[in-house]
């Protein structure tokens, strides 16, 4: 079933606890192999060409087709990477770490359906982003090389690029490109001159010393933090940078000084900028987004008009998901007005669990930005965004974390009217979602389409039968909603945009179980659908492979979903039961109603995943994807409270399901994830013996060494010790008795789930005379980009199902 090893300069560590059989000795110690791969239909699922991407542009006439490469190899994953205050950059080119990038772009005329060819485009295109002008004549685009990140640009009439600027930017953040709102040119980071980089050194000058003085300061496990003062001086180097003006036609800019520059936004009428700069004291112990940071409203010419906000550092927050900074905060520009600022306030001292009625203030102050902030509206809960469509219509809304609630209100700025609620619900509530409005551009301004007091909202339109997204009209007068347009079997389609309001045409996406998603055009007015694309399917050997959406209930009848993959030419009564693998992510919720809600079409394209397991369907294995795993806590009780309990009746539930159909083999099924998933899946084989064997992938299984909390779980370690130690695997380890395959990136960037968290299980396992493998993936993170990497992913889990499903017959 397996090719021989494929030679590779680079190896992986792995680790064993057990001597495995079928060829493959694997010893106690640490061994180093090179990369493997699985056989070719599964290494032609991993090389499928990616879907496209596609970009409306602003005035509804082109459509940008975005097309990106399969998995970067080893060479590029492992390619120089610096770590600080919880970012991961290139400092060869100034580019965000392993940057995900575009190969190729073309432009498609809506009306004619007519491709146009773009020239003069670099060779070897690696654009990190494609940004249009407000008016639509032009597309900024950030093309990264090994050295630099340059600005390109496109003009759209002509299908013509050309180098922008030499001009390097500094994209550390990812392409920052802020078009001014007229299209005369955009604002972007440019590398800082006369810095003198800091010289690495392994001689220490002394100690790093970080002081607690009785502050209460509770922290979650952040990674890639700053360590030291040689990390501190590396960030300001490499974080600095000059914001610069690019015009279309003349000479570029420097606006204001070179500082640690995060957020660089033009006011509607182009009169000013709103900017943020990261300051010092930096931080050991929370990444730069806690760091202190001073907001400041600029002229164009760089000069500081007004200082909105300096927010010191922000190293002391309460754990509570819905815990925020005193002072200004999500400040930004009123979509709507000329240059209007808006920002929210908690007046609970950010604290959720101060008693308030009132938790947020919602404010505006215009240019010249002298007088008295006005209040717009008294939020009891977090403010979550804002969207105008003028000043007498303003939608705000708001949200709660603990009781997943959302409202969603109607605002006038003239203070002419008091705040109206449009809604209120649980954002839990799938089925129930009303959805999010469309915008349309005016003036290069994106504003809240609005016509006779009437919106149009698209949603997911989850319901029993799938999801099936949706388009309505909605009256904020009488909150009455007409359905204009629904997704129809046998296809799953989804808007993308609003071409042209008057005329109701959207820009959607459709596919079908054979038929990858395309771009259409559809008109609603006269019921027609355009095809704008044909996309070949991109792996057509797996066709053959069905797909079924199967519904069933666990003990306490709480009901639960899951995607049936079959191998093709499976018939269960000649054939009879499979091996099957069981693939899932534990999710908590605050109602049985909402935790039993389904999600998916199952008139998705049948994309089949390496990923996911569904790629083992073409192993002869059934494979049970997404198998919903509800932790439900209703009322006061939490959901980890009765964690393990729900567990394993979920993994009950899901085996029963399978062998109920005659397509599983109830003695034959495998448990899996990645990260909580691979957390769950340890936990299901420490307290049940309901699955043979266990993959878990870049997983977190000691729990105390996450004591602030983890997941959705807000009570730290000196809340709830025996919660902590009953939810972490690590502590039940003498009780794995099934073999156990743990894959992690030795990179891992996620918070909580450090490699160590791997290893050490790992250990405690082998420690005990449990079967276990433990494959560090080199240079990886907490999902795996290199090609190398996936596939030797793909060959360690599928070798490891052989070894102990399909050879237990």
């Amino acid at each position: 079933m397996f090719q021989g090893l494929r030679l590779n300069t680079i190896a992986l560590t792995l680790t064993a606890s057990a001597a495995l059989t079928g060829g493959f000795a694997v010893q106690a110690n640490p061994v180093k192999i090179d990369y493997q791969e699985p056989v070719q239909e599964i290494v032609d699922i991993v090389d499928a060409a990616p879907s496209p991407g596609g970009s409306l542009s602003p005035d509804g006439d082109m459509l940008l087709i975005s097309n990106y490469p399969a998995l970067p190899d080893i060479t590029d994953v492992a390619a120089d990477q610096l770590k600080l205050a919880g970012r991961r950059i290139n400092p060869a080119n100034y580019t965000v770490s392993q940057a995900r990038y575009i190969s190729a772009i073309e432009l498609l005329d809506i009306a004619s359906g007519e491709k146009i060819e773009i020239d003069g485009l670099p060779s070897d295109l690696k654009a990190l982003g494609a940004s249009w002008s407000p008016n639509g004549d032009f597309i900024a685009v950030a093309q990264q090389t090994e050295a630099t990140v340059q600005l390109w640009l496109v003009d759209v009439n002509s299908a013509q690029a050309k180098l922008w600027s030499g001009t390097a930017l500094n994209a550390v953040w990812g392409p920052r490109l802020e078009w001014r709102h007229d299209s005369s040119g955009l604002y972007s980071y440019t590398l800082a001159e006369g810095l003198t980089k800091p010289a690495l050194t392994t001689v220490p000058t002394g100690p790093v010393i970080t002081e607690s003085a009785g502050r209460t300061a509770p922290g979650r496990t952040y990674q890639d933090l700053l360590q030291n003062k040689q990390d501190e001086a590396l960030f300001d180097y490499y974080f600095t940078s000059q914001i610069t003006f690019f015009p279309v036609t003349g000479e570029e800019q420097d606006i204001g000084p070179q500082a640690l520059y995060n957020g660089v936004s033009v006011s509607p009428d182009d009169s000013y900028l709103l900017v943020s700069e990261i300051k010092r004291p930096y931080s050991y112990a929370v990444p730069y987004y806690r760091f202190p940071e001073t907001t400041m409203v600029w002229n164009t010419a760089g000069e500081t008009d007004y200082t909105v906000a300096q927010q010191p550092l922000a190293d002391d927050l309460p754990i509570a998901f819905d815990a925020v900074v005193q002072g200004r905060r999500s400040i930004s520009w009123r979509n709507d007005a000329d240059a209007t600022l808006v920002w929210a306030q908690a007046t609970d001292m950010g604290d959720p669990a101060v008693d308030a009625e009132t938790r947020d203030q919602v404010f505006q102050q215009p240019a010249p930005f002298t007088a008295e902030p006005q209040k717009l509206v008294d939020l009891s809960k977090r403010y979550g965004r804002m969207l105008a469509a003028d000043e007498e219509h303003i939608l705000v809304w708001e949200r709660w974390w603990a009781d997943r609630d959302e409202k969603l209100w109607l605002v006038d700025a003239t203070g002419e009217h008091e705040p109206k609620l449009v809604w209120e619900r649980s954002w839990e509530d799938r089925y129930n979602d009303p959805g999010q409005p469309f915008t349309v551009q005016e003036n290069g301004r994106s504003l809240l389409y609005l016509n006779d007091r009437k919106i149009l909202l698209t949603g997911t339109g989850a319901s029993a039968e799938g999801d099936r997204p949706f388009i309505d009209r909605y009256n904020l007068n009488t909150k009455d909603s007409e359905r204009l347009w629904r997704s129809q079997a046998p296809y799953f389609e989804r808007p993308r945009g609003l071409i042209n309001a008057d005329q109701l045409s959207f820009l959607m996406q459709r596919e079908g179980v054979n038929d990858p998603a395309d771009f259409f055009v559809r008109d609603l007015d006269d019921n027609t659908l355009t095809a704008l694309t044909e996309t070949p399917h991109p792996m057509p050997h797996t066709q053959g492979i069905s797909r079924e959406l199967i519904t069933y209930t666990r003990e306490d009848g709480l009901a639960m979903s899951a995607e049936l993959y079959l191998p093709a030419g499976y018939d269960k009564e000649r054939d009879g039961p499979l091996p099957t693998v069981v693939w899932a992510y534990p999710r908590e919720y605050k109602s049985s109603a909402a935790a039993a809600q389904i999600s998916g079409s199952p008139y998705e394209f049948v994309r089949i995943s390496y990923w996911a397991p569904q790629y083992l369907a073409t192993q002869g294995y059934a494979v049970l994807d997404s198998a919903t795993m509800p932790i439900v806590g209703e009322g006061d009780a939490r959901p980890n409270d009765t964690f393990i309990e729900q567990l394993v009746m979920n993994g009950k539930a899901a085996i029963k399901a399978g062998a109920d159909l005659g397509v599983t083999d109830p003695e034959r099924v495998a448990l899996g994830g990645h990260s909580y998933g691979a957390f769950m899946t340890a936990n299901m084989l420490a307290h049940s013996d309901l699955f043979k064997t266990g993959i878990a992938r870049s997983g977190a299984y000691n729990r105390s060494l996450t004591p602030f909390g983890f997941q959705r779980e807000e009570r730290t370690v000196w809340d709830d010790a025996d919660l902590y130690i009953g939810m972490s695997p690590f502590f039940h380890a003498h009780k794995i008795n099934e073999p156990l395959l743990m894959i992690h990136g030795a990179n891992d960037n996620n918070s909580g789930t450090f490699p160590m968290q791997s290893e050490r299980l790992y250990q405690a396992i082998k420690g005990l005379g449990g079967t276990s493998r433990l494959v560090m993936l080199p240079h990886e993170s907490h999902g795996y980009r290199a090609r190398e990497s996936v596939l030797h992913m793909l060959w360690e889990q599928t070798r490891w199902l052989d070894l102990y499903l399909k050879d237990q017959d």
